[in-house]
């Protein structure tokens, strides 16, 4: 089929590389013409783990072009919406602004049967406004909500082989039925494979996804909060998570506590939901999402607190090596990290912070030039006078007690991951600082 993508931040440069990859000639249409150029030579602007082979295929084998121009989307059966939703500025809401643009440009070039497909995580009743705006231009386009799914780290495997579909359908039967018949064409790999499919209306389409994002980081936070607990009563968060998580009601995954969530979705995301049930006059029925947001920054100050602690109360002039930038391992984004905030948070108490991330440095190094960055592990390590681990990379995962003891000036670290091996490090001479652990 032919298909268009319109952005290719994240979620569309990869949407587009996996439809190629799946056979279907598409066509990635963004404003921005440096990432436009990286990605017409097969570079993927960002990091993420396969991106880059299947880039590099689709683009090499001519089913994959990107442009500036909204034009080239004309003749393209199906038409996808890509673009951010950032949080506006002095608001919980979301900016709608490139959303509401993307469609607005695209209706020039839309004809009788064309499918507009919705993938950008919207307030519940947008696709409505939207599907209103085609049928008011008369260009006999349908509209579609497929809310995508995607983890950073597993965005291809999860595009091309996803866990579910879930379609948001027009009230117009026929104009359902062709929608359907779409939607079901483009993702038929998957369907083959036996993915699930939910078919639902609009407004349904919205709200999964949302209230997906607000369970997860509903989820998090109330381990966290069981970690601030157990630091005033000497309970082990980790043995408690493991407890709770063989309850099959409850399971084990996302019950990790540590310095809470980030990232360019689940924070965003749970505060434009509070804002659009606030419009809607429910604001009440998610107002616990802001007690969930608050104990998640709060994490990241109780990482710093700690650090302080152990260093004596101060951490003038000392050197911090924090390990991780990255919201999350597998990937470079930066965005609401809670790595990065913390590592800006002990350089503005007077430390000499030196942070590593095995990719995530050039992004960090554009929003904070004032830290020290060091590519290799051990120039982090090297006469450290503390080690704060926040991102929960492989290597940091299992950094060895021995070598790192080598290296730094003072055998303290702070796990801000809960990851480690407490025994083997104290076993090796080290002070170790886990939140939410004895």
């Amino acid at each position: 089929m032919k298909l268009s993508v319109i952005g290719c931040g994240y979620l569309g440069a990869v949407h587009a590389a996996a439809m190629a990859e799946l056979g279907h000639d598409v066509i990635g249409i963004d404003i921005d013409r440096a990432r436009i150029d990286e990605l017409s030579v097969g570079n993927a602007p960002f990091f993420e783990p396969g991106l880059p082979e299947i880039l590099a295929s689709a683009t090499a084998s001519g089913r994959l072009r990107f442009s500036t121009r909204m034009e080239d989307a004309a003749g393209s059966q199906v038409h996808f919406i890509a673009v951010g939703t950032p949080q506006k500025k002095g608001s919980y809401a979301a900016d709608l602004t490139y959303v509401n643009g993307a469609v607005r440009d695209l209706i020039p070039f839309l004809g009788e049967g064309d499918l507009v497909v919705g993938k950008s995580t919207v307030p519940v009743g947008t696709a409505e406004t939207l599907a209103t705006m085609l049928a008011a231009a008369g260009t006999g386009a349908i509209l579609a909500w497929n809310p995508e799914f995607l983890r950073e780290g597993f965005a291809v495997k999860d595009t091309i082989s996803p866990d579910r579909l879930v379609y948001g359908l027009p009230a117009s039967q026929t104009a359902a039925a062709t929608a359907k018949t779409l939607l079901d064409e483009i993702y038929s790999s998957a369907l083959d494979a036996g993915t699930p499919v939910i078919v639902t209306d609009y407004a349904t389409a919205e709200l999964v996804k949302v209230s997906a994002n607000a369970f997860l980081a509903t989820k998090i936070s109330f381990i966290n909060a069981m970690a601030e607990i157990a630091e005033v009563t000497g309970a082990d968060v980790t043995q408690l998570a493991d407890a709770i998580g063989l309850d099959a009601r409850i399971g084990r995954r996302f019950l990790g506590a540590g310095v809470g969530f980030g990232g360019g979705c689940l924070p965003k995301d749970i505060r434009a939901f509070t804002a659009r049930a606030e419009e809607l006059g429910r604001g009440e029925s998610v107002a616990f999402l802001k007690e969930v947001d608050a104990i998640n920054l709060r994490r990241r100050q109780r990482a710093v607190d700690l650090t302080v602690e152990a260093l004596g109360g101060s951490v003038f002039g000392k050197k911090v090596a924090v390990l991780g930038l990255a919201f999350k391992p597998y990937s470079d984004d930066v965005r609401d990290s809670p790595a990065l905030d913390v590592a800006v948070q002990l350089r503005g108490l007077g430390a000499r912070v030196v942070a590593t991330d095995p990719h995530a440095i050039a992004n960090a190094r554009k929003l904070h030039p004032q830290l020290d960055y060091a590519e290799k592990l051990e120039d982090a390590l090297a006469d450290a006078d503390i080690v704060v681990l926040v991102t929960e990379w492989e290597q940091f995962r299992h950094l060895d007690a021995v070598w790192a003891g080598g290296l730094v000036k003072n055998r303290i670290i702070v796990d801000g991951r809960n990851c480690l091996d407490a025994a083997a490090f104290r076993a090796s001479g080290w002070t170790y600082r886990g939140l939410g652990r004895p």
